[in-house]
């Protein structure tokens, strides 16, 4: 089942695609909070005086991104929800069928066994529209979801130091973020050495158990 799994994504992120083909990788980045700073942060100054974070700030709910990556083209469509349930999820979905051409046939969307990508309400929805392929990843192995990629991008650039006036400005720059990276997207360079490495581990595994 692993071996299966490996190869199935391996094929997906590797192989050319058929031009009626898509390949998205899909995930939910959680609990990203605005954590307003009590006081204004401070600068770095010359002569390495470092800037100044506050750490107290104020607490104001939290938003959940949902967010699919083009793993030929680096583009990124991203919804932004208060609450991380299939109703959401499914909201992403659409987005997607509205913004895919008619032309592409075939959709295959990467993500997780986590049940709100195969939940009852997802597979009435998929089922409604054939063109959308579920592809998931083995247990453990978020690495080999390429949107997890993107999101430290997102974590290091715009998340590292909070510090938003509220929910509605925090979901705005978050978007804009989306925006800007789609002006100059650009796609992950994934080898075959690194599928291969996993399996090797797997096979030296299977034999010191035989």
């Amino acid at each position: 089942m692993f071996r299966d799994q490996v190869h199935e994504i391996m094929d997906l992120y590797l192989r050319v695609l058929e031009p009626h083909e898509r390949v998205l990788c899909l995930d939910e980045k959680t609990s990203l909070q605005p954590r307003t700073r009590s006081a204004p942060t401070r600068p770095p100054q010359p002569g390495l005086v470092p800037a100044h974070l506050e750490h107290e700030y104020t607490r104001k709910g939290a938003l959940q991104l949902f967010a699919a990556f083009d793993t030929r083209s680096g583009q990124v469509t991203g919804i932004l929800r208060r609450r991380k349930r299939q109703v959401e999820f499914i909201e992403l979905l659409e987005e997607i069928d509205r913004t895919t051409p008619a032309a592409t046939t075939l959709i295959h969307l990467v993500c997780d066994n986590l049940s709100v990508h195969h939940g009852k309400q997802v597979r009435a929805w998929l089922a409604a529209h054939p063109r959308f392929r579920m592809h998931f990843t083995p247990v453990h192995c978020s690495w080999m979801n390429q949107v997890e990629q993107w999101f430290s991008i997102l974590q290091r650039k715009r998340l590292v130091a909070p510090n938003f006036d509220d929910l509605a400005d925090l979901e705005a720059k978050i978007l804009a973020f989306i925006a800007q990276w789609n002006e100059t997207a650009h796609p992950f360079a994934w080898q075959r050495t690194s599928f291969v490495k996993v399996l090797a581990k797997v096979d030296a595994a299977l034999q010191a158990t035989a």
